[in-house]
């Protein structure tokens, strides 16, 4: 007789939503899964997971940081996602096709299991590559405008706009070329 061992098990939503609005004092929407809205405590730039990393080791430190399957998605300042088209218009970058969002009021995120928590264990489920911190005020840490920060601070948005569009932009142009076929 083959004995089998069952799956780990996964964190119940409850307890997933509860530590967002205790820990965190973030609002949740029900699931499943947990959905974090947007535009109450931050918005969100998202772009490709490429572009994403690309990003990251640009800048360096940010706020929070969630991967969702092949999206990456930068915690932002509340009111941020209303002000990237203007930005992007402002960084020249206007009318062209970036794979870059911003989400804002009334938008919703999947919340990502807590640090330290096991899994879902489902391929593409949400994670933090950067975590927020309990007790911590996650809004002091998100980048914002105007672009005035201090040494160790987040980035401003200007200049985390700026890299983004220009790594989406690359990553664009990389996929769209065609290998040399040599005879």
């Amino acid at each position: 007789m083959a004995l089998t061992v069952p799956l780990p098990r996964t964190p119940s939503e409850e307890g997933v939503a509860r530590w967002y609005e205790q820990a965190l004092g973030w609002a949740t929407a029900p699931g499943p899964p947990v959905l974090l809205p947007t535009g109450l405590r931050f918005d969100v730039l998202e772009l490709p997971a490429a572009a994403g990393h690309a990003v990251l080791r640009r800048v360096g430190g940010t706020g929070p940081v969630a991967l969702m399957g092949r999206r990456m998605r930068l915690l932002v300042a509340a009111g941020s996602a209303e002000e990237l088209p203007g930005l992007l218009d402002w960084l020249e970058w206007g009318g062209i096709a970036l794979d870059l969002a911003g989400i804002g009021p009334g938008g919703r995120i999947t919340a990502p299991v807590p640090p330290g928590w096991r899994g879902s264990g489902r391929p593409g489920a949400a994670v933090w590559l950067r975590p927020p911190m309990p007790g911590r005020e996650v809004e002091s840490s998100l980048p914002a405008l105007p672009a005035v920060t201090g040494p160790g601070d987040a980035p401003g948005l200007v200049r985390l706009v700026e890299a983004a569009a220009t790594e989406c932009h690359r990553l664009r142009l990389t996929r769209g070329r065609q290998p040399l076929a040599f005879s």
